[in-house]
């Protein structure tokens, strides 16, 4: 299995380390010729408005669109689940609106305020796992058919799936945890309906 994961800005050396360590093939996606040959697309965190500039600058935008749209399985963290929103509230960001949710940036204040916390998130078992929240977003609304992964203790959601679209607004790619990317390389396999 190859996984992109877009390497404009942000956290992506993570996430290509955290998918080495899963015996994966990681490749960093700069241009769109890298696109082609993937199985899965990583969107990681980072800034997202800087994210969503370099990403048109490079003609990154429709390539990203028409391969969503034709099935591959895409998973955003932070920055990266702003930018496959459908809408990002009070915001001008560009996003591709890969997932029918809708975002709010920077929901918990400043860098000052970032935290970890253990959330429960059924689909990876039992043992809770360690959410890092860095400048993080959170999802304030969403479709139907979107499935919520993991909430606050307030109930806020803060991971959900939607087909094969994945977004979290913490950094899996931070902690020693593999079980997101684990369960991101099922769905991008097909091991998971």
């Amino acid at each position: 299995m190859k996984i992109g994961v877009l390497a404009s800005q942000g956290a992506f050396i993570e996430h290509i380390k955290t998918l080495n360590k899963l015996d994966t093939e990681a490749v960093p996606v700069r241009l769109p010729g890298e696109l082609k040959g993937l199985d899965g697309l990583i969107f990681p965190g980072g800034e997202s408005t800087t994210i969503s500039r370099l990403m048109a600058s490079y003609k990154l935008v429709d390539e990203i669109d028409a391969l969503a749209k034709d099935g591959m399985p895409v998973f955003g963290t932070c920055a990266g689940m702003i930018l496959m929103a459908r809408e990002i509230s009070g915001n001008t960001t560009q996003s591709l609106g890969l997932m029918d949710i809708t975002v709010k940036r920077n929901a918990f204040g400043r860098q000052v305020d970032s935290f970890e916390t253990q959330l429960k998130i059924q689909v990876l078992g039992e043992k809770p796992f360690p959410a890092v929240f860095i400048r993080a977003p959170i999802i304030e609304s969403y479709a139907e058919d979107v499935e919520v992964l993991a909430r606050l203790d307030d109930d806020t959601p803060v991971a959900a799936r939607q087909g094969k679209m994945l977004g979290a607004a913490f950094h899996p790619e931070l902690t020693d945890d593999l079980r997101f990317h684990e369960y991101f390389l099922k769905m991008a396999s097909g091991k998971l309906n």
